[in-house]
């Protein structure tokens, strides 16, 4: 019976299916990993080859050949879903904290659901439900965030008792539990079985599938996919898809232009009973302990059951490599704290006997996402891989987004928090991969509380001012790898007591931030913003502002020294990159951009930007320190240490100059903030760094400057109700959405990319609105925060989610930021969202499933910009990019 599950496919059933694929490939031994005569040869060419034959690589070719794509060649070295997929557990939950991720899961269990009548194969489907059960009351806290998202995407969900946990389940030991969440509509199948449905109905839509075929590497010219070698030889093709698993890092670095995927294999375990004296019936629901780091579902009618230890074990670090992933050797004592974990939840069955312990890696990324997308340096090289234990859940979603990507050339979804380009090369290190999987396989069931940090791969990537700010109690927290400062401790405060506080609820830094908060709107503060990204681009004669003006929606042909905000957008309009430009010389421009933007705008950039030899674009990221002076006396701060006028006058808003600040010179000044209060931004060339810091905090000290963190600057941000890239803005939003018309040149006098979507939006309506919420009825220091990702209601219908939020120290109030959606109430129908729908509404917003009175507010862009835009008003266009 084990060996029957731990293949868990039949190749009766699977060439009863499709007699085609009898024909296409010979007989094969059982088990035997030997080569085998092929008896079909490989195309010399392809539109797309597929490296990959597990649930991601057919779910690609299955969704690319509905789309009508049908000139793809799936290889797989061993034996169709022989790695990964076959030991999968086969649990389809769609109970996420990722918005794209709770999605893609979604999709996936409609799919699988019609997958076997589509295709004649049986995928094992059984619609059981899943419990996840609370041992805490944050733990709670965290199921009831969750299940306001299920619900308001319409999956049925809901927060049960103890008691109704046992009537669900009877066997559940309930005695610790304070509540949990039941989703009747999760599912359970045969993880290889639907790779193979899939696998079939793609081969009858033409695309070919060779199997014991390995690809040794990917074929590269002028940046571009050009074909890929293997066994058997080459496939000339225009898109290749690295769905190798936890193969995938070394596959990407073994082409001729190498491809960071950052990822890792650590050994999961879980184990096989035989059936109980009463066989579980099949329909009993998956328990999800997540207190206990277990999970639990019907097998054959016993059990299944596996977790996540606080010890993982890595494993093929040194990229060793073999063609069928066997069986690794078991481990009881390592298994021994989830296996205690087990009887303690179900302790009828101490006395089951136990068929086996299945020992399977299983591939985790740096932050517990996927990894999906185009590579950043090789074009027409996608990538669908690390899926972090959840491999069946996201198999049918993430293959339809990216076949939606290659055919499109975007996905019809936010796919962002997966992109491959939200990492950089540094997250590749072995080293750094093998210690951070350590810590994410924990984390897999760990409680993660608001603003939780990684403790692993940390101070990779510093600011000159480092140690300095280190020693002045800093707290960081980590962007792109890039440490970044959260506030400052004050002496005498106790420092392990306020690291060590986690909670849903007002968090112990509160007061430190709000006196933050004072200073940079009473005095002077600095914030060291060095991880901003930040690209100088150069050109011979007029090339580089040609190029510009049409990547960018804003004029850029300003006079010398002025500093535009601008959006770098898509063909439908959309932000991929929100930024400022400043105008060096005619010829000459510097660009600062989010953190997280450092490989993605460079990407965009290299692949839009002409091929001129006269046009150079080069990241100076590490060359330059910024440093944001924030406050009212930020000015004599400034004029005092450079002895130069910074009046108005001399100095207007949105300007840049480069000046000497006390013995070093070229800083480029920048008289914006990015938070709507008065002051600098000083980009300090790195060998200067420490110097300049110095000198500002001896120069301020008459003026009560202090230092201040990230946190301080979200909150003054989201009070002033600006955007931020990555979270209120992404590449399916519009200047138009977000009341940010005055960033965009519709009529500049040349085209750029984005403005026929702009101008259609302008024509005819917005679908959604940019709003900002002040809470009402909310008890800062007794009710739950909001955080992010909370469900709007408007005259109690569903209608948007926030997406930022943080304490307004001024208004002594919670905003909440997100976009406010206009349904027909009887067809569903989109409708346009007018000023007065957003006016004449009344708002609640819902945290963890109690609601509170909002008050919505659009800011009112139209009346504070003009064309001669004085200083207040035109600070408030320095927009937020973290």
């Amino acid at each position: 019976a084990a060996r029957m599950f731990l293949r868990l496919l039949s190749d009766v059933r699977w060439r009863a299916a499709n007699p085609k694929w009898r024909r296409m490939t010979c007989s094969r031994r059982s088990t035997s990993s030997t080569a085998e005569p092929h008896p079909v040869s490989l195309p010399a060419q392809a539109q797309v080859v597929i490296c990959g034959g597990g649930i991601m690589g057919t779910s690609v070719a299955y969704h690319l050949s509905k789309m009508g794509w049908k000139d793809i060649v799936l290889l797989e070295q061993g034996r169709l879903a022989a790695g990964t997929t076959r030991f999968c557990a086969g649990i389809v939950s769609t109970a996420r904290h990722v918005s794209i991720e709770l999605k893609m899961a979604d999709y996936s269990n409609k799919l699988y659901q019609q997958l076997e009548q589509e295709t004649g194969v049986k995928t094992g489907y059984m619609k059981t439900g899943s419990i996840s059960l609370a041992q805490t009351q944050d733990r709670l806290i965290s199921l009831k965030r969750i299940a306001s998202s299920l619900n308001v995407m319409g999956i049925p969900c809901e927060i049960i008792t103890p008691k109704q946990v046992a009537q669900l389940h009877p066997l559940i030991n309930i005695h610790d539990l304070v509540g949990a969440m039941y989703v009747p509509e999760d599912a359970l199948v045969s993880s290889a079985n639907v790779s193979l449905a899939l696998a079939t109905a793609a081969s009858r839509n033409g695309v070919q599938i060779h199997e014991r075929t390995s690809v040794s590497h990917v074929s590269v010219q002028k940046g571009c996919v050009t074909g890929v070698e293997t066994d058997r030889g080459q496939i000339q093709c225009q898109y290749f898809v690295n769905c190798a698993g936890q193969w995938a890092y070394e596959l990407g670095h073994s082409g001729e232009e190498p491809v960071n995927i950052p990822l890792h294999a650590c050994e999961h375990f879980y184990l096989l009973t035989h059936p109980l004296k009463e066989p579980l019936a099949s329909n009993l629901p998956t328990i999800v302990d997540l207190d206990g780091r277990i999970y639990i579902r019907n097998w054959q009618g016993g059990i299944l059951s596996g977790g996540f230890e606080k010890n993982p074990k890595p494993l093929f670090t040194e990229g060793r490599n073999q063609l069928e992933i066997q069986n690794l050797q078991e481990d009881w004592d390592h298994f021994e704290p989830l296996l205690s974990a087990l009887l303690r939840r179900m302790p009828d069955l101490e006395a089951l006997q136990i068929m086996q312990l299945v020992n399977c890696p299983e591939s985790f990324t740096p932050d517990m996402r996927c990894i999906m997308g185009e590579s950043p340096t090789v074009r027409g090289y996608f990538v669908l891989a690390g899926m972090n234990s959840a491999g069946i859940s996201y198999g049918g979603g993430a293959g339809k987004y990216l076949a939606e990507w290659m055919v499109n050339g975007y996905p019809s979804e936010n796919v962002w928090p997966l992109d491959l380009k939200r990492f950089g090369t540094l997250q590749s290190s072995r080293t750094f991969l093998r210690h951070r999987v350590m810590e994410v396989m924990p984390l897999m069931c760990d409680l993660k509380v608001p603003r939780w940090d990684f403790q692993t791969g940390r101070q990779l990537r510093t600011s000159p001012l480092y140690d300095r700010l280190d020693a002045q109690g800093a707290r960081w927290m980590e962007k792109h790898g890039f440490e970044r400062v959260k506030y400052f401790v004050p002496p005498g405060k106790d420092l392990l007591d306020l690291d060590q506080s986690k909670t849903f609820y007002k968090p112990d830094w509160f007061d430190i931030v709000g006196s933050e908060v004072k200073c940079c709107k009473e005095a002077v503060c600095v914030i060291d913003m060095s991880s901003f990204t930040k690209f100088e681009i150069s050109s011979t004669g007029d090339q580089a502002l040609e190029s510009l003006q049409y990547l960018f929606s804003n004029d850029l042909d300003v006079p010398v020294g002025h500093v535009v905000h601008t959006g770098m957008l898509n063909e439908n309009g959309g932000y991929e990159n929100d930024c400022s430009i400043a105008r060096l010389s005619k010829r000459s421009f510097f660009m600062i951009s989010p953190t997280d933007q450092q490989v993605h705008c460079w990407a965009w950039l290299k692949n839009r930007l002409p091929d001129d030899s006269n046009l150079t674009m080069e990241d100076v990221t590490w060359k330059y320190t910024a440093l944001n002076l924030i406050g009212p006396r930020a000015v004599d701060v400034l004029s005092e240490l450079s002895y130069a006028p910074i009046t108005p006058e001399h100095f207007p808003s949105l300007f840049c100059k480069e000046m000497s600040v006390g013995y070093a010179n070229g800083i480029r000044v920048m008289s914006i903030t990015h938070t709507g209060e008065p002051g600098f931004m000083l980009y300090i060339p790195i060998e200067y760094a420490l110097h300049v810091y110095n000198e500002v905090m001896n120069m301020g000290q008459k003026y009560g400057i202090r230092n201040a963190g990230y946190y301080a600057l979200r909150s003054l941000r989201i009070e002033k109700f600006f955007a931020f890239w990555g979270q209120d803005l992404d590449a399916f939003t519009t200047p138009m959405e977000c009341g940010r018309e005055f960033q965009v040149k519709l009529e500049k006098g040349m085209q750029f990319v984005g403005q026929e979507a702009l101008l259609e939006q302008k024509q005819n309506g917005v679908y959604k609105r940019f709003t900002m919420f002040i809470l009402e009825d909310h008890d800062t220091d007794m009710d739950l925060w909001p955080w992010w990702g909370e469900p709007i209601f408007r005259n109690g219908r569903y209608v948007g989610k926030t997406t930022s939020s943080a304490y307004s120290y001024t208004l002594e109030r919670h905003v909440c930021l997100g976009f406010v959606q206009h349904f027909d109430e009887k067809t569903g129908e989109e409708l346009v969202v007018t000023t007065d729908f957003i006016n004449q509404g009344e708002y609640e917003i819902d945290i963890a499933g109690q609601r509170f009175q909002a008050k919505a507010k659009l800011y009112p862009f139209s009346s504070l910009f003009t064309h001669r835009r004085r200083k207040d008003e035109v600070e408030l266009s320095g927009y937020q990019r973290e």
